[in-house]
């Protein structure tokens, strides 16, 4: 497996704040940009093919039939894309209404692509910039309590991920992450040669307690550790590195909180605005 040299810019769900969320012109806008990372959420649909979606149904917040009506928050529980065929979820549009939070995000046409496409996109966009590969950092999202609800158990969710990161020959540019633990302990049973990062996010706890607490829950070292931003301190960034983990935050929309942590040595940003990122990179 590779690690990402330098400073690991990872766009969050391609670039949320600029473009629709977790779709191909969100990915190729962060491409665009120079993130090093695309990171993206992964659900399964009815007929077992890997979604590039946060939620596991259509959000009322940006979605919209195939009519063009908007999604109702009734309506969710209803449209649940693990009890829909890949082609019903194409059908909906994710893009054109924007996002209600992020008003410089481009209104446009967009629909949950597969997580197959939105690799091959990025594969021939990245040749297109004359750019070096990128690295894929995928979200698990799972829950226990979701088993066989709204995705199936870890071990065939894992192997369905598996199958696409190796069929599109970027397993050593892949990482799998996520708060379930149970995910990124199967992936380690099946010795996947992939990178695992392990997301907490913020309980109220410190960071030292957070970062204790989620490696005692978790049961092994992985190779990133990936907290909420605000987890962070140098201590936490010193204990990781000792135990050769990578520290990637997330989601870091801010000017000022990218420059501390970039000056506390963390590994790189996961941020809605790969536009700020490369700013705080830049050199003055």
């Amino acid at each position: 497996m590779r690690t990402p040299d330098g400073f690991d810019l990872q766009g969050h769900r391609g670039a949320r704040g600029l473009a629709p969320e977790n779709t191909l012109p969100a990915f190729r806008r962060a491409l665009d940009l120079g993130v090093t990372t695309l990171e993206m959420d992964a659900v399964i649909s009815a007929d077992r093919q890997v979604v590039v979606s946060h939620d596991p149904w259509m959000a009322s917040a940006f979605c919209s039939h195939p009519d063009g009506a908007p999604v109702r928050p009734e309506e969710e529980a209803g449209l649940l894309i693990y009890r829909m065929p890949y082609a019903e979820v194409a059908r909906y549009d994710c893009g054109s209404r924007g996002h209600p939070a992020f008003p410089r995000q481009e209104r446009q046409a967009a629909i949950k692509p597969l997580l197959r496409d939105a690799i091959r996109m990025a594969e021939r966009h990245a040749a297109h910039l004359g750019r070096p590969p990128v690295f894929y950092n995928v979200e698990t999202k799972s829950m226990p309590s979701g088993d066989g609800v709204l995705h199936p158990e870890p071990e065939a969710f894992v192997a369905l991920i598996w199958e696409v990161a190796e069929r599109e020959g970027v397993a050593e540019r892949f990482t799998l992450q996520s708060f379930d633990v149970r995910t990124l302990q199967t992936a380690r049973r099946m010795r996947l040669p992939i990178r695992l990062s392990l997301l907490v996010e913020d309980a109220g706890q410190g960071p030292a307690e957070s970062l204790r607490d989620g490696l005692g829950a978790l049961g092994f070292v992985p190779h990133v550790y990936s907290p909420h931003f605000g987890l962070v301190d140098e201590a936490v960034v010193a204990r990781a590195h000792a135990d050769a983990m990578a520290v990637v935050p997330w989601t870091v929309n801010d000017e000022a909180a990218m420059r501390r942590l970039r000056d506390l040595g963390v590994d790189g940003p996961i941020t809605d605005y790969p536009d700020l990122g490369m700013q705080v990179l830049a050199p003055k």
